[in-house]
């Protein structure tokens, strides 16, 4: 166990996007999970239903599913609109800063479409990893609401704190959500879920370049205003 304290797990954690083909033994994703459930919630409703995958065949079946859409042409399959439809600055500028970073840190030419192409399949090859965390909510309660979605965000904060604690590493997966309705169809949920997103949960591969990357976070003086 890592015993940090939440400060420094907040700090010190970051997505990782290359994992060593190790999975997280079933008492430690047992603890990630049990501690992910005092989540805090609107009315205590604990909107999320989780789906944790260690099936290394499933996962790559997810995978291809849905990697052969996107190379036969196929359009987003998602249940909830993640990104925005409207990108508008600062939030564009950000988001092109993060990816532009990322591939300079390692070394793929913007014009390399091929490799991009390699890295954004990467996604759904969960970055090596062999365990991963999917989310999910029924469509009753985000039908004229949001504020499930904002409680199954604070669980997937409140997860990947948890698995600092053990050494685990995490990268969530916005990926996943535009595809939602194809991963949902592989693993066969029940049709009244909708996928939120996908964590990845693992060991990180110290030795890859990406893993190095740390995206810059705005500054207090630009994110808060105080009032005094």
């Amino acid at each position: 166990m890592a015993n940090i304290n939440v400060i420094d797990a907040i700090t010190q954690r970051s997505s990782k996007r290359k994992y060593l083909a190790k999975p997280v033994d079933d008492e430690t994703l047992n603890k990630i999970l049990t501690a992910a459930q005092r989540t805090p919630s609107g009315a205590n409703m604990q909107p999320w239903t989780v789906y944790a995958v260690r099936n290394v065949e499933l996962l790559s079946k997810i995978g291809s599913d849905v990697i052969d859409h996107i190379k036969a042409g196929g359009g987003l399959e998602q249940e909830i609109q993640y990104y925005p439809v409207k990108w508008i600055n600062p939030y564009k500028k950000r988001r092109i800063v993060t990816g532009a970073g990322l591939y300079v840190k390692m070394g793929v030419d913007r014009k390399d479409n091929a490799m991009r192409e390699k890295l954004w399949h990467d996604n759904y090859r969960w970055f090596g990893a062999q365990t991963v965390v999917f989310v999910y909510v029924d469509k009753a309660l985000i039908d004229g609401s949001e504020g499930a979605l904002i409680d199954c965000g604070a669980y997937m904060q409140t997860l990947m704190l948890a698995a600092q604690e053990f050494g685990i590493d995490s990268c969530p997966q916005g990926s996943t959500t535009e595809y939602g309705k194809i991963i949902a169809k592989t693993m066969e949920v029940p049709e009244n879920l909708a996928l939120l997103y996908s964590v990845v949960l693992g060991y990180e591969d110290k030795d890859a370049i990406q893993n190095a990357y740390q995206p810059e976070r705005a500054s207090l003086d630009e994110a808060v205003t105080f009032l005094d």
